[in-house]
């Protein structure tokens, strides 16, 4: 595919009705004196289509357009932005930005290098696939989960999808182009038997087109294993409580890995040293062989980025190598602060929203160990599989975690599932009480979303099989 096709693309999309060199010169004039800024120009199509007991309970389209004009001078950052791309409301934008500077002045920041990179298709999604393949694909599913088990007794699935198209556009006359998209499947069945109910989930997706999800493998394999995780709840007995060892499953049990800890190694926590992590780079904050990426150009990933937000091509940065603290994830603003340099992860929800740091895709490297070796280790404890919710508090590094799938362990060997449990404890404490790493690193199948502070960005996770030596796990067992 040409080099040059995100570029044409955007030109056709933001340019059509505003005068390119105008444009420039209100962005030029905007950020005369600034440190750093921008002009983010977004174009996005978006579609949710879900099916409750076959039937279609709501279908969703939307299309968005708009530009953030950004200013920055050291600490302080001016922010406007605007549903309409015209030359009025860019100049309207520049004179709340230029507001910013207060008298003051600095030198605008060397622009992001180019890059050559192509992490994923072009291709919009949403127009790869008929709406009504889409609603009949839906309820495939929903009469193929019930012909699995006579004991299902609802059927929920849902199919998202987004294509976005950014330009940045800077000061200097450098600018970058992506497009990006984005899809996902749901599938959740609720069982009962003896009237009991239980209910199991999957999901899956990623930066490509429906033409993945849609293939029979795919989609059958999301329903058998949520089908398969509400059968074993039906089995489950409530969670004992108390401390005990901890063997988290490989995959989407790394969104506590995420949570937990990443989170504390984003630059503006560090740079304001409200992270448990502030001030420690260089020194043993982990377990021996415990190593920590994010890494943003994974291919194909859900949470992988061509560029971020600000132009910066992403990267793979370590942050924790062989249980030693080595860096933090940084946007341009809180880089330039702290005196290193940009990583690729000053991220945004939208065009009207600020960049920030935000994690990509954030995996745990794997160890030596194999996993059924790390089961046998284990006297008494708890294998947790899946995760559901949870809350971390940034500073302290505590958090909470409710398990969604969880088995006893008894032994060395996994005992009955249990039902209620509870993961308690602290990110930076965490660390230090890893005993086995596994062999098994796996990435989550693709669905994650990461919050700060008001805003949402599609994130992956991964990790290996691990055992966690005395955690405290709350349960429901009297």
């Amino acid at each position: 595919m040409p080099l040059d096709t995100p570029l044409a693309l955007t030109d056709r999309l933001f340019f059509a009705d505003l005068d390119r060199a105008a444009a420039e010169r209100v962005l030029r004039d905007a950020l005369a004196g600034a440190e750093d800024g921008e002009l983010f120009l977004e174009y996005r199509e978006s579609e949710a289509i879900s099916l409750d007991d076959g039937r279609i309970r709501s279908a969703s389209f939307d299309a968005t357009k708009g530009f953030g004009l950004r200013a920055v001078l050291g600490e302080a950052a001016g922010y406007a932005h605007a549903g309409e791309i015209s030359e009025a409301a860019l100049k309207r934008a520049a004179e709340t930005v230029k507001a910013v500077r207060q008298g003051r002045s600095g030198t605008l920041d060397v622009a992001p290098r180019p890059t050559n990179a192509r992490l994923y298709d072009d291709a919009n999604p949403l127009s790869a696939m008929a709406f009504a393949a889409k609603t009949g694909l839906l309820a495939e599913i929903d009469g193929y989960a019930r012909g699995r088990d006579k004991r299902v007794r609802q059927v929920m699935a849902s199919l998202a999808g987004e294509w976005q198209v950014v330009r940045i556009l800077r000061a200097d006359g450098r600018e970058v182009a992506d497009i990006r998209p984005l899809v996902r499947l749901n599938v959740s069945v609720v069982v009962e038997q003896d009237g009991r109910r239980e209910t199991g989930s999957h999901g899956l997706g990623g930066r490509f087109s429906y033409d993945r999800i849609v293939e029979d493998g795919v989609w059958k394999g999301a329903v058998a294993e949520a089908l398969r995780q509400a059968l074993v709840n039906l089995d489950s007995v409530p969670a004992p409580a108390g401390e005990m060892e901890v063997v988290l499953g490989p995959g989407w049990p790394g969104i506590l890995l995420h949570e937990a800890i990443g989170h504390g190694l984003e630059g503006d926590f560090n740079r304001k040293k409200t992270s448990a992590f502030a001030e420690l780079v260089g020194q043993r904050i982990a377990s021996p062989g415990v190593t920590v990426v994010d890494d943003g150009t994974l291919p194909d990933r859900r949470g992988s980025l061509t560029v971020d937000d600000e132009g910066t091509p992403s990267g793979r940065t370590v942050m924790i190598e062989d249980g030693y603290l080595r860096g933090f994830i940084q946007d341009r603003q809180n880089a330039r602060l702290m005196g290193v340099a940009p990583t690729g992860n000053g991220r945004r929800q939208s065009y009207a929203h600020i960049p920030m740091p935000r994690m990509t895709n954030t995996v745990m490297l794997a160890g030596p160990h194999a996993p059924e070796d790390i089961l046998r280790s284990v006297k008494r404890g708890l294998y947790a599989v899946n995760f559901g919710g949870g809350q971390v508090d940034i500073t302290s590094g505590k958090f909470v975690f409710s398990a969604a799938e969880a088995y006893l362990i008894e032994d060395g060997r996994l005992g009955a599932p249990v039902k209620g449990a509870t993961l308690i404890g602290n990110g930076p404490d965490c660390l230090t009480k890893v005993a086995m790493i596994g062999n098994d690193m796996a990435l989550d199948p693709g669905i994650g979303t990461c919050g700060k502070n008001g805003q949402g960005v599609p994130v992956g996770v991964g990790q290996p099989t691990l055992k966690l030596a005395g955690l405290t796990v709350g349960g429901t067992a009297v």
